[in-house]
């Protein structure tokens, strides 16, 4: 039966769920405060990683962001506030880092990472994207015998869940990389993943949706939402009201101050990342992670992105210089022959990336809105997960057997 559906946010979540509807049948709406054309979505690494089976909540890490929370630099800066909110999720998040949660997530990142590689090529096929996907892998560099030790002990886990990944010497990465100099004791080449340059699948995807007839209001804020019996009825945004069967929450950072209207307690903190560009030639051909800046580089097509931090300090799209400095130093540092320029820095963009506290998104509709399925919470794998994330959302809507066991993803679990 065909629905009438709005979709609350045009990032990668938002447009993938429009495109997954609309092949259901569905008239789709999307509205989004932005002009589509920044935000995470956009200044994003680009992976479809697999091998990023560890959540962000993992052991020692609250131990980590408190020892860093003194330096602006630092790969994690989480600062600090008095707010209620904020509070609530750093408590939950505590909670989470656990090596019992990492063992319960691991293979759920894995299965929702896996099968958005595989729709992330099947809608290139079907729909003739030209957009950047290429299948050359990762490397995870390591300056230190003890960071090489720690990604052996996560690429053992990979390979016990089927992902493909081995050590690699100086001399490997060499062949792997020839034409950069690369300062680093060895890696993990992660031959399972793959990566894209964003912004072009973002505006194929827009350009399809629109010949396809989803509607898009740009520009428009969402300011209220209107509830009856436990179901939207309206949604108010500065401009209009717009009326429909179904909702859909895909509004990242933003959604769990939407939640708010409709008694939702959608536990959510913006993770601020930054990224530089630079079209100077760099020799880079193969994507990689600077394993002890939490740095990452991607050759994307005409340039090379390095990009990184998470920064936990609230909804802004300040430019911290601290940070952007600290990206381009590790680039420095794992690629001596590479310097960003002064422009290039000046000209580094920041997007804001929804954080639930156990790293895992939140898919599924809350028992308080029976008509709302949310969409939102995917940390540093929105991109990852953008693809499986839209199916799912169709298929919650349509009535049809998901494509994976939702329960990980439950709105309204516990912490």
């Amino acid at each position: 039966m065909q629905k009438e559906i709005v979709i609350i946010g045009g990032g990668i979540i938002g447009l993938c769920s429009a495109y997954y509807l609309k092949k259901e049948g569905h008239h789709v709406t999307v509205v989004d405060q932005s002009n589509l054309d920044a935000g995470a979505s956009y200044v994003n690494a680009g992976y479809l990683s697999p091998s990023h089976i560890i959540p962000l909540s993992a052991p020692g890490v609250m131990k980590k962001g408190i020892k860093w929370m003194f330096n602006s630099s630092s790969p994690l800066y989480i600062k600090p506030r008095l707010d209620s909110d904020f509070i609530k999720w750093t408590w939950a998040f505590n909670k989470s880092c656990n090596a019992n949660h990492v063992k319960k997530s691991a293979p759920v990142i894995r299965d929702i990472s896996v099968l958005s590689q595989k729709l992330y090529e099947e809608i290139k096929t079907s729909e003739r994207f030209t957009s950047q996907y290429e299948k050359k892998g990762l490397l995870m560099l390591c300056q230190t015998q003890k960071m090489l030790d720690e990604e052996l002990e996560m690429a053992k886990m990979a390979v016990e869940l089927g992902l493909e990944a081995k050590e690699v010497n100086p001399t490997e990465i060499k062949v792997l990389e020839p034409n950069v100099e690369i300062n680093a004791i060895g890696a993990i080449y992660y031959k399972c993943d793959h990566h894209s340059t964003p912004h072009e699948f973002m505006n194929e995807m827009k350009s399809h949706l629109k010949n396809a007839g989803v509607n898009f209001y740009t520009n428009e804020k969402v300011i209220d939402i209107t509830i009856s019996d436990q179901s939207i009825t309206s949604v108010k945004t500065d401009k209009q009201t717009l009326v429909a069967d179904e909702f859909v929450l895909a509004a990242g950072s933003w959604s769990a101050l939407l939640s708010k209207k409709l008694g939702l307690n959608l536990l959510l903190q913006a993770g601020k990342g930054y990224r530089i560009n630079t079209t100077e030639p760099t020799g880079i051909t193969l994507p990689s992670i600077l394993a002890e800046a939490k740095a990452a580089v991607t050759p994307m097509h005409g340039f090379t992105r390095f990009a990184g931090t998470m920064e936990i300090a609230g909804i802004n799209h300040k430019i911290n210089k601290n940070r952007v400095e600290a990206i381009a130093n590790a680039a420095s540092r794992y690629f001596p022959n590479i310097k960003i320029s002064e422009e290039e820095k000046a000209d580094a963009a920041c997007g804001l990336r929804p954080v639930s506290p156990d790293g895992l998104p939140y898919i599924g509709k809350s028992s308080k809105c029976k008509n709302l399925t949310i969409a939102a919470g995917h940390a540093m794998m929105g991109w990852s997960m953008g693809t499986a994330t839209g199916l799912l959302v169709s298929e919650i809507i349509s009535d049809k057997k998901t494509s994976l066991d939702l329960n990980p993803y439950h709105p309204d679990r516990k912490f």
